[in-house]
């Protein structure tokens, strides 16, 4: 005896009939998933930049965003910034806590969980020695990042902490921050 066929309906926020569409799309033609972000970036001045995200293509064409997104990066007082905006690797850890919370909130609702708090710490352990060229034993890098998540919903706690680790192993960001992703740098001077 096989269970009734769950009809899904959105939920979490999630349109979770056009989440399924969208992968049976993508499953007969896989092409339409090969997408590409683009983001273009000016100095101000100082350790200020600003980022404008505009559009991306996927999906077999280009899409612009509803809205032209900026932000601001800096360095803090302390590192010799003027404090504008979060730093680079500040951002990193937003993209990080971003795309897992995404992922949690997808997957909860094609599993027809209800989610009520999904809340999370993102900490990266940086030594600046490397940066500053002090050490060619410390990376320039983070050296561990720890996530930390409370997350409550209808569903048992296991069951909770089975589609945080399933967010994880899907999350593109969790995925570029833990394999190597060559990284090409062209430049036009003059």
């Amino acid at each position: 005896m096989t269970a009734p066929k769950r009809e899904r309906a959105p939920l979490n926020g999630v349109d979770t009939p056009n989440l399924f569409a969208t992968i049976n799309v993508v499953k007969e033609n896989p092409g339409l998933g090969t997408f590409q972000f683009r983001a273009s970036n000016a100095w101000v001045k100082g350790t200020h930049s600003r980022t404008t995200i505009e559009g991306f293509s996927g999906a077999g064409g280009d899409h612009t965003h509803s809205t032209t997104f900026q932000y601001d990066a800096d360095h803090p007082k302390v590192l010799v910034g003027g404090d504008a905006g979060p730093t680079p690797v500040e951002f990193l850890l937003h993209g990080l806590a971003s795309c897992l919370t995404a992922g949690i909130a997808n997957i909860a609702a094609a599993r027809g969980v209800e989610l009520s708090e999904v809340r999370s710490t993102v900490e990266g352990d940086i030594d600046l020695r490397g940066i500053l060229g002090l050490s060619n034993e410390v990376r320039n890098g983070y050296e561990r990042i720890r996530v930390n998540f409370d997350i409550k919903g209808n569903a048992p706690a296991e069951k909770l902490r089975e589609i945080v680790e399933q967010s994880r192993a899907r999350s593109a960001v969790f995925d570029v921050i833990t394999n190597s992703v060559p990284v090409d740098i062209s430049v036009n001077a003059g």
